[in-house]
């Protein structure tokens, strides 16, 4: 029986028994009735000093954001059958194939499934991933449709709590899983969940971003529904606890980002993006901002306050200074010298002026610039990035300067990152020799396909949402035209391929679920940029320091 045929099938929530195997089990009733805990109305919390106003390089239209109340406020979209601009035949369609995606345990809707494509094998994209629900959970809060991302949310924490074993090695106690799928058993007329937390990944990988997209949709969550109540539950306060601690703990590292293996964010499969990847930085730092708003100051809460705050400080001087590049930053590491020794070094990590690639000088305009993929020593990834650029510019790791400059860059370089369907996940594709070597000959990562260089429409609302905080909407507004004149046409695809996004991927899944969420996200976003601020954090005042200003910086 499919996941999707079991959803309605008679459920029985009393039962606590828990299976052994593996990581399937039933929620107890216990825990089942704190998802129906009623909230109290519009819980005031005193402001962070993230809440307290949108930037002077801000979108102008959003200012007055901290004086509105979110709670139960609608997007125009809010259902197809209402009037406005969801009369939109792509808006309604958007709409109605996303809700057939959305996944039942016991009769509550814990999520939606990864694509709902019948014409090839399911394998694991009838599962809910965390990652994927992100643009889905968010077009519900949008919606104001709170229910199913709060089960989302108390269900994945519930799976975090569950011993983690691949094959013989336990897995740290903070892994939020990669997906989760809910099974149906009729001989005893029970559903079970069953949570992969990497054992079943390509390459036995386990989701570091996971954790973090957790905290940073308990925040969206929080900002959108007016209500702390379920970030304060003594429940999510732990799971935010054990998240943290996997990050915090010390050890050899001498630079405050995270050392992660390949395939552990959504580039999940093997593409170089080993050691210290954008992604997983961005989205490290924004996970950190998060916490640091929905930790209570107990006894508990306030030793990790202060860890979270030290590292905060740490990583975004790091980030800044290391993984920054625009024109004057590639002319200085061009004339390089190596080997040098002592901290009056300037070229910190030896990375050696030949290792340049050749595609770099034609990329680089002359205004804009970017954080690039990887350094760590001897190495830098000078890829372009779409999600960890985006991350940066919503979470305020990107200064307002260095934010407008990743936006010029776009702008510039409009044919190589958005072409015919936005948005480049990764720029340029690895080819030949270098294709071989980094990806192992990966037939479904070739040159401009899939993670090498393939176009993602789910992107799309990451780039709304930076385009907004930046005050160019008009960016965005372009990418969507383009996404609308074929998107739904083509059946909501995963990925495009070609250099300029032409084709439909060669294995992409249609009525792919992030796809759909991600234009709606976009859509409402733009009808409403006041959705923005459950998504984007304010810089940082404390955290502001002095960083070497380039050409690309300037007005």
């Amino acid at each position: 029986m499919s996941p999707i045929a079991a959803m309605d099938v008679c459920q029985n929530g009393s039962v606590k028994n828990f299976e052994a195997a593996g990581s399937m089990f039933e929620i107890d009733s216990e825990f089942l009735r704190l998802s129906d805990k009623p909230r109290p109305i519009n819980v005031e919390r005193k402001r962070s000093f993230d809440e307290r106003s949108f930037s002077e390089n801000s979108f102008r239209i959003i200012d007055h954001l901290e004086n509105l109340s979110p709670a139960g406020r609608r997007s125009g979209f809010n259902t197809p059958r209402s009037c406005g601009f969801e009369s939109h035949p792509m808006v309604v369609d958007a709409w109605e194939s996303l809700r057939r995606t959305l996944v039942y345990f016991r009769s509550q809707p814990v999520g939606t499934i990864a694509a709902l494509d019948h014409s090839v094998e399911e394998l694991n994209y009838d599962q809910v991933f965390v990652r994927d629900f992100i643009p889905s959970a968010l077009a519900f809060l949008m919606n104001g449709e709170h229910e199913v991302v709060r089960n989302f949310l108390l269900k994945t924490l519930h799976l975090q709590s569950r011993e983690k074993m691949v094959d013989r090695f336990k897995l740290g106690a903070g892994v939020m899983p990669a997906s989760f799928k809910v099974l149906h058993h009729p001989d005893r007329n029970i559903e079970t969940l069953m949570a992969d937390f990497g054992e079943s990944a390509i390459g036995r990988v386990a989701p570091v971003d996971s954790g973090f997209w957790w905290i940073i949709l308990l925040r969206a969550y929080t900002k959108s529904t007016g209500d702390s109540s379920l970030a304060e539950m003594p429940e999510c306060q732990r799971g935010m606890r054990l998240i943290l601690n996997l990050c915090l703990s010390e050890g050899f590292d001498t630079f405050p980002t995270l050392l992660c293996a390949d395939g552990c964010c959504m580039i999940d499969r093997r593409m170089g993006v080993y050691g210290y990847p954008i992604e997983i930085q961005a989205l490290f730092f924004m996970a950190l901002r998060c916490a640091l708003i929905l930790l209570k100051q107990d006894d508990e809460g306030k030793e990790f306050v202060e860890r979270v705050a030290a590292r905060l400080h740490a990583l975004s001087y790091h980030m800044r200074n290391y993984f920054w590049l625009d024109m004057k930053q590639l002319n200085d590491i061009y004339r390089y010298k190596t080997e040098e020794y002592s901290h009056t070094a300037v070229n910190k990590f030896n990375v050696m002026p030949d290792s340049l690639p050749d595609w770099v000088f034609d990329f680089m305009p002359t205004r804009g610039g970017y954080f690039i993929g990887n350094v760590s020593p001897a190495r830098m990834d000078f890829r372009w990035f779409c999600l960890g650029n985006c991350v940066a510019i919503l979470s305020s790791l990107a200064t307002p300067e260095q934010a407008s400059a990743i936006m010029d860059l776009i702008e510039s370089r409009w044919e190589e990152l958005v072409g015919e369907m936005p948005l480049k996940i990764c720029y340029p594709a690895l080819e030949s020799h270098e294709w071989r070597i980094v990806t192992g000959c990966d037939p479904k990562n070739t040159r401009w396909s899939y993670h090498n260089g393939g176009s993602w429409p789910v992107l799309l609302w990451l780039l709304t949402a930076a385009c907004i905080k930046t005050g160019r909407p008009q960016i965005a507004r372009r990418a969507i035209e383009i996404a609308e004149s074929r998107l739904s046409k083509d059946h909501w695809p995963e990925y495009y391929d070609g250099k300029l996004g032409l084709y439909v991927g060669k294995q992409a899944r249609k009525f792919q679920t992030w796809s759909i969420a991600g234009y709606l996200v976009a859509k409402m976003m733009l009808e409403d940029p006041s959705h923005l601020g459950m998504i984007s954090l304010e810089e940082d005042k404390q955290m502001t320091h002095l960083v070497k200003r380039s050409a690309s910086w300037t007005c």
